[in-house]
């Protein structure tokens, strides 16, 4: 019988303001769906989605935490961030105060979880109409910050699948892999198929 495959964890916070679409985006990539009507998350909530280590071909578990945006909901945040290992930025191209929000939010998040991979969605690219945000200035805030960027429409799944992978990615690079557990220094391995021989001692008689 086999033996069953060891499975990867990551936990990735996503933040962002109230109504940049975080709920919409985690929905549209684990179970490609949306939905118009808005329903602020209170306190936090999370999907998982398995995919695969492109390294290693081994499974990997994401863990998706879609944390409140309202203020009032923040201080909920430390447990949530524990154990996280990456975040994802979102802000709303329509909103440009979504977008003077962001070094807060990445401010936050390496409070409460240290420095660990991020990358920057730009999302509601379908309302190009209303933009309040130009492309040139995301980009050049997260070239700043050294994080990637992308543009996404939950509606209409452009460049969701792409923004997640990359993230999962980096993620994955950051963190040790399962087999890759550290060894003790000076120790070395037991044979136990080898018998230790019996010790003659005149002294006993049994």
């Amino acid at each position: 019988m086999a033996a069953a495959q060891k499975k990867q964890l990551l936990k990735i916070i996503i933040l962002g303001d109230s109504g940049v679409g975080k709920t919409s985006l985690m929905n549209q990539y684990v179970a490609k769906k949306f939905d118009n009507r808005y329903k602020a998350t209170i306190g936090a909530d999370f999907l998982t989605k398995d995919i695969t280590d492109p390294v290693t071909s081994d499974p990997v578990t994401l863990q998706l935490w879609d944390t409140a945006g309202q203020e009032r909901f923040q201080s909920l945040g430390s447990a949530f961030y524990r154990g996280a290992d990456a975040c994802v930025l979102v802000f709303d191209i329509t909103v440009q105060d979504t977008f003077a929000h962001l070094t807060s939010w990445m401010e936050e998040f390496a409070i409460q979880a240290g420095k660990k991979p991020y990358v920057l969605i730009g999302n509601k690219s379908d309302l190009e109409s209303k933009r309040q945000v130009t492309q040139k200035t995301a980009k050049q805030w997260a070239s700043n910050e050294n994080v990637s960027y992308f543009e996404t429409s939950a509606k209409d799944n452009s460049g969701v699948e792409l923004a997640f992978q990359t993230i999962a990615d980096m993620a994955l690079k950051q963190k040790p892999r399962i087999e890759e557990a550290p060894s003790l220094p000076g120790l070395k391995p037991i044979d136990m198929s080898k018998k230790k021989p019996a010790k003659q001692d005149d002294k006993c008689p049994c």
